[in-house]
């Protein structure tokens, strides 16, 4: 079957850095399903993995933002059957996505959103589930407009994949969003997904906040560089706050700043459950599932802002560049072989 990877790092205008292959068609085992692929997004962990390849000669596949179809069930199956539409994030500890077929634990794979194309579909698992978990699971919203009344959150990176998803549920649950934007096109996508308002993310925030007519914010959601903005989250998170983060700093942090206001300060990694196969891993299945009855319904509609056809090493090597330039709004897919 076609796939797209690389063997090792090169610079993304190298026509080696991303190359087409041929490698064997996978078997479902146990509770995997085997998809027909249909498309795939594109993320910074896709760029991450490839920065980060050793020099192995071993092809490595990325693709963790997937929709399709189930071609067959493993023996141990009882969530989905073949010919069922589905969508799903995978797990970065196995081989990726950008493949004809692909194998994936039914227990992270969701009901596609009927509504939505199989390119809309796929811009959408990976950056909800992180959005989700880490706003509701980690920060411990609670997910009624009724008890988040006067509530804020801080989303820095408000026009990103995660952020156009993050300032959607956020909205949904009732809070007042504050999104961290650079230009006056993020700034557009950040107010059209969610955002209250928007403040910008190479200023000082606390400045920005109070004139907004807030003192403090309740949640902060970072989706870029903690080290580049942790004066300005302890500046302005609120006393007895809850802060997430989803990257890990470059440097040593300051926790002592949020000391005696008692943060509460958590990471979020969308992998974990199905890396560590923990006893709440079907919790990413329920996720998507109500992801998409939320979509379906048309209160989230779906991130993707590009895309590209067919999935190819060319059209991938592409997707890679704009993600490295920093300046993605939305979601990259590629769709069909």
């Amino acid at each position: 079957m076609k796939a797209v990877g690389f063997y090792r790092n090169l610079p993304v205008d190298d026509p080696n850095s991303i190359v087409d292959v041929e490698i064997d068609k996978p078997a479902p085992r146990e509770r995997n399903l085997l998809v027909r692929v249909k498309a795939v997004s594109v993320n910074p962990v896709d760029v991450k993995t490839r920065a980060r390849k050793a020099d192995d000669g071993k092809l490595a596949i990325p693709g963790w933002d997937v929709s399709g179809i189930v071609e067959e069930t493993g023996p141990d199956c009882h969530l989905f059957k073949a010919g069922d539409e589905v969508y799903y994030a995978g797990s970065v500890s196995v081989q990726g996505a950008d493949s004809e077929f692909h194998v994936v634990d039914e227990r992270i794979a969701g009901k596609k959103p009927a509504s939505l194309s199989h390119a809309e579909a796929a811009a959408m698992p990976l950056t909800s589930i992180t959005a989700w978990e880490g706003m509701f699971d980690r920060m411990k919203i609670i997910r009624d407009p009724d008890l988040n009344i006067g509530k804020t959150i801080l989303i820095i990176g408000g026009a990103g994949g995660v952020g156009s998803i993050a300032t959607q549920l956020a909205h949904e649950a009732g809070l007042r969003v504050i999104a961290t934007t650079s230009r006056p096109e993020s700034t557009e996508w950040a107010l059209a997904h969610g955002a209250t308002y928007t403040i910008d993310r190479t200023k000082d925030f606390k400045n920005q906040i109070n004139d907004i007519g807030l003192k403090y914010v309740d949640y902060i959601f970072c989706l870029n560089s903690l080290d580049e903005h942790w004066d300005s989250i302890a500046k302005v998170i609120a006393p007895l706050g809850r802060i997430c983060a989803i990257i890990g700093p470059k440097g040593p942090i300051d926790m002592g700043a949020l000391w005696d206001k008692s943060v509460v300060f958590s990471w979020e990694f969308m992998s974990t459950r199905p890396n560590y196969n923990t006893p709440d891993l079907i919790f990413q299945h329920e996720i998507l599932n109500d992801l998409a009855d939320l979509i379906d319904n048309g209160r989230i509609k779906t991130t993707l802002n590009s895309t590209m056809s067919p999935i190819n090493a060319s059209n991938m090597r592409k997707a890679h560049k704009q993600i490295e330039s920093g300046t993605t709004i939305g979601k990259i897919v590629l769709e069909g072989f």
